[in-house]
């Protein structure tokens, strides 16, 4: 990774997510990357002074200088980049996308033949270097290119290797499941701040409590079952919310939750079908 340059093509927050991790991890130096978007200066010129990178309009770029392209506009955007990015770049130029519901064969289909692709997707936790990220190689890509694009994405956390086709389930476990963990915490503190506790401490409780979970979870053999029924006594407390937990059909919850998230995900992705109208 000593010697790619990398080009970010959108200057939002999952970019600069990455682009952070990037640099705190110690494994790509700032002047390895640049960072681009169409005309917005005050967010180029923020992220150059904050992160010390390169930051130009797309105007300006060259893409003759680039080993690695990071796709990280928004995903309404991806047909008229693909549009652009077809006459300005060439086959062995490996692009990343970070874009939600856009699949690979969908720009395969739309760039050039044998264009080197894989699809990646953090989550909100790449702002503090903990995402847990899938990594979905395309069809034209070898595999020193996808565990390259792995290691770059353990710079914001965790990465996985995931066949395309299980994106969907990732993205309704991992993609969205921050929000239903914040949720849970949103009812925890609510019960917390009813029974008298201040609504900062319960909020250090509870996700204390959480972390303390997980990572039980990440560093015993034990599997989360088998944790669970570890400090579950008959007739006691934890009983107790368990039984209340699944009458209440938290369980059944649980499972909705993660199967229409997945369910929304294919829904919405670009599938090679839609093949744009360009010209070759």
């Amino acid at each position: 990774m000593n010697n790619k340059r990398i080009a970010f093509l959108g200057a939002g927050n999952m970019a600069e997510a990455i682009i952070s991790g990037f640099i705190q991890s110690g494994k790509l130096a700032a002047d390895q990357l640049i960072v681009t978007n169409r005309n917005n200066h005050e967010r180029l010129d923020e992220l150059k002074k904050k992160y010390g990178i390169e930051a130009v309009t797309k105007d300006q770029l060259d893409y003759t200088t680039i080993d690695i392209f990071i796709l990280a506009m928004k995903p309404k955007d991806i047909d008229c980049v693909l549009e652009d990015l077809r006459d300005k770049i060439t086959a062995d130029q490996l692009l990343i996308s970070v874009l939600a519901g856009i699949s690979t064969s969908y720009m395969e289909e739309n760039l050039n033949d044998r264009q080197q692709i894989i699809r990646v997707m953090p989550n909100t936790s790449s702002m503090i270097q903990e995402s847990a990220t899938a990594v979905s190689p395309g069809k034209y890509v070898d595999m020193e290119q996808v565990m390259l694009a792995k290691e770059l994405m353990k710079c914001i956390g965790e990465a996985y290797i995931l066949d395309e086709d299980k994106m969907d389930i990732y993205t309704g476990i991992a993609g969205s499941g921050p929000a239903y963990f914040y949720n849970l915490m949103e009812h925890v503190e609510e019960v917390g701040c009813q029974a008298g506790l201040d609504r900062e401490l319960v909020r250090e409780i509870g996700a204390q409590t959480l972390y303390g979970a997980a990572k039980m979870i990440m560093e015993q053999e034990e599997t989360p079952k088998e944790l669970r029924e570890n400090i579950t006594s008959p007739n006691g407390t934890t009983a107790a919310g368990l039984d209340a937990l699944n009458e209440h059909g938290g369980g059944m919850a649980i499972i909705e939750a993660v199967k229409c998230a997945a369910a929304r995900s294919k829904a919405l992705s670009k599938k090679p079908e839609k093949k744009l109208a360009l010209q070759r």
